[in-house]
């Protein structure tokens, strides 16, 4: 016992240490994934600066061809043009504006580019200005261009300086972006060797614990199993202390009131005493066949099918139809107790729980087995109970379980479809013959 407990013990211990270590793996590696996002996001930032920066000199680029050819041929297709590359500078200088607003180096330089890009579009509105007001001054029109050619300049320089500074601070982040991702690489790669070596660690423990409750679950079923019989016998037992004693009780006691009546003639309370009599004779009897019905042991199964569906037809006020082979004959006793079980224990789920006007049974037997299906036309199973008859997590030793456990112990199998338009229970078990007259039914 010590030693089981010692046992235990450390296994939980090195569960524990096993799970603060893949918590704390974890958490090093979320904020190592965390950081790496983080620098991939600083590494696209850049990457839309160093665009933004190329857009606005290709658009600046545009817009003095735009001045230069419109100006040489006065076509207003190029004013378009050069009004609406000045228009993009504007808003492009915004832009760039907002993305580098935190990086107070290129916010400078941004200040003193977009002095020198409004100077360069001031002196290019001039020379389309001059050109729209129709002067042919030449030597006003060849001091604006060499006065933009050196503004233009300056831009370029302080835009590849921009450039050049983004370029290394991609260059920068990348670099650590690479490396965080190397780190979280590590990382996950020790958690994986450890989980494991963890895995194959705790798989034998698991091994032990699946075959210890498998014998476990082998020895509940032989116990259900046994309870299930232990319950036939009573059923049995006691159906036949109804009959026999019971039974005899109220014959006897009706034979004395009759002779009583025969003494005193056109005595009510005595005929009502008789008829009181006969009614719990009748439901004596009743409860006695149902509990255990002589015609299972005496004519079979289909014998007993017939009368229980007959009876439950007319107790239920359900309209019940049977269909049955003529010569099913005789089944081994534990088929034919399976069987009549399935069915009563259906019929009596029909009339509880379904609250349907009509069912319908069927047997069908082959060479190799035997079929039941019960089915209704109510309002069906609960998902959640059907779910766990299907995974067999049905609880108690009767009603579904129950009816399970007889059919698997026979090397059979229960099956239940259910909707909405009603429930249907299926039956399936290996045929076995009668060997003699004197079976199992035989012993109590």
């Amino acid at each position: 016992m010590n030693k089981r407990v010692s046992e235990r013990t450390q296994t939980q211990l090195a569960f524990g240490a096993a799970v603060i270590l893949l918590v704390v793996s974890a958490l090093a590696a979320y904020a190592t994934v965390a950081r790496l996002r983080i620098a991939e996001r600083w590494v696209g930032h850049t990457r839309d600066v160093q665009t933004a920066l190329a857009d606005l000199n290709n658009i600046s680029a545009r817009a003095g061809r735009a001045r230069t050819q419109y100006v040489d041929t006065g076509d207003n297709d190029f004013l378009e043009d050069y009004q609406s590359a000045a228009a993009d500078v504007q808003t492009k200088m915004e832009m760039i504006e907002r993305l580098l607003a935190d990086n107070s180096q290129q916010s400078e330089l941004l200040r003193r580019l977009s002095s020198i890009t409004s100077h360069r579009l001031d002196l290019l509105n001039q020379s389309v200005q001059l050109k729209r007001n129709g002067s042919a001054d030449a030597r006003e029109q060849a001091r604006l261009r060499q006065e933009i050619l050196d503004v233009s300049t300056g831009a370029d320089t302080l835009l590849q300086t921009m450039q050049n500074n983004e370029q290394l601070l991609l260059d920068t982040r990348r670099a650590r972006s690479d490396r965080l991702f190397r780190i979280t690489t590590y990382i996950l790669s020790a958690t994986f060797v450890v989980a494991l070596g963890l895995f194959f660690f705790h798989y034998r423990l698991l091994n032990t614990e699946l075959n210890a409750r498998e014998q476990a679950e082998s020895s509940l079923r032989a116990l259900s199993v046994r309870l299930l019989e232990l319950q036939d016998q009573e059923r049995r037992k006691f159906s036949r202390e109804l009959h026999d004693s019971l039974g005899q009780y109220l014959v006897g006691a009706k034979m004395n009131l009759t002779m009583l009546g025969n003494s005193v003639p056109h005595n009510t309370l005595i005929a009502e005493c008789i008829k009181l009599l006969d009614q719990a004779m009748t439901e004596t009897r009743t409860i006695s066949h149902l509990l255990h019905p002589p015609l299972l042991d005496e004519a079979g199964f289909a014998s007993a099918a017939r009368w229980y569906v007959e009876g439950f037809a007319k107790r239920s006020g359900i309209q019940t139809t049977l269909e049955m082979p003529e010569d099913l004959g005789r089944l081994s006793g534990s088929l034919e107790l399976a069987l009549f079980r399935v069915l009563q224990e259906s019929l009596t789920n029909v009339h509880r729980h379904s609250k349907s006007l009509k069912a319908e049974v069927s047997v069908a037997a082959t060479n190799g087995q035997v079929v039941l299906q019960v089915r209704d036309y109510g309002k069906g199973l609960p998902p959640d109970v059907l779910e766990r008859f299907r995974h067999k997590r049905a609880h108690g030793g009767v009603g579904l379980a129950g009816m399970r456990e007889r059919i698997n112990e026979l090397g059979g199998r229960l099956d239940m479809n259910s909707d909405s338009r009603g429930t249907r229970v299926i039956a399936t078990l290996p045929r076995l013959e009668r060997r003699g007259s004197a079976e199992e039914f035989a012993a109590d």
